[in-house]
């Protein structure tokens, strides 16, 4: 005889698949146990048992007096004390590119394969948006402020894609690294407008790259998303390497000249 599921069971499986796919993120507030059991259409006896389940699995907990809450420190593992010394150390900067290969090319794969319409249609904001804001003036603000909020939106972009790729692993491993890619978005953004020697030119091409893949994940081309996720990362990659490498030679020629 096959055992009938508890109703607190299928709440506590709804209320952790919200959390892994990031309906519910980590420090967010619950509704009131009332409008969740309404919401859930379920009784508030059942409700509590499933907010026991989850706070004895550590997803989430009461504050006294102040609510429920999905548990802060979900994404702490990719944040520890180790994983800030790499994304520190500027030989790691390119071992993240390289991971991001693989990262960034699965999300775009499988967005094509699998994204829905509101999917796509936030994946086409989240580009605009960024489009929007990297056109705004450095006036306005600082350029280090402007430098983190470019980068912040960025990173927000990838999760977009990461979400409509209905992959609920590659979503939180994005998720948990997104402190590591931004810090890598914003230093990759300083060294090519310190560097390039024509910056507007090369991000007039990075912008048309995140268009490519958009287009390719909306025309729901798995292969081609992949491959202009790819050809993006390439193409940054290649760009600060030609930067490292002039800088270096600039350095070898300064020195022969202190030494003539």
């Amino acid at each position: 005889m096959i055992k009938q599921a508890k109703i607190s069971d299928m709440i506590t499986e709804r209320l952790e698949s919200m959390i892994l796919d990031g309906t519910l993120t980590a420090g967010e507030k619950l509704l009131p146990e009332r409008m969740l059991a309404e919401k859930f259409q379920v009784s508030r006896p059942s409700l509590r048992e499933a907010i026991q389940n989850l706070t004895a699995k550590g997803l989430i907990e009461r504050k006294q007096g102040g609510g429920t809450f999905v548990t802060k420190s979900l994404n702490k593992a990719m944040t520890d004390p180790l994983m800030e010394l790499v994304a520190t150390r500027p030989e790691t900067q390119f071992d993240l590119l390289e991971f991001r290969h693989a990262l960034e090319g699965m999300a775009a794969y499988y967005a094509a394969l699998r994204g829905q319409e509101d999917d796509y249609k936030a994946i086409t904001d989240s580009l605009y948006a960024l489009q929007t804001l990297s056109g705004e003036s450095s006036e306005v603000e600082a350029a280090e402020i402007k430098a983190t909020r470019e980068a912040t939106a960025l990173s927000d972009f990838y999760l977009t894609m990461a979400k409509a790729s209905h992959n609920m692993v590659l979503l939180h491993v994005m998720r948990t690294m997104q402190p590591m890619l931004v810090d890598n978005i914003q230093r990759n953004f300083a060294m090519l407008r310190a560097g390039a020697e024509d910056i507007n030119s090369v991000e007039q091409k990075i912008q048309q790259q995140r268009k490519d893949i958009v287009d390719a994940i909306v025309k729901r081309d798995p292969i081609m998303a992949r491959s202009a996720s790819h050809k993006h990362l390439e193409y940054i990659e290649k760009t600060l390497l030609d930067i490292n490498q002039r800088n270096a030679n600039v350095q070898r020629s300064l020195r022969r000249l202190i030494n003539e």
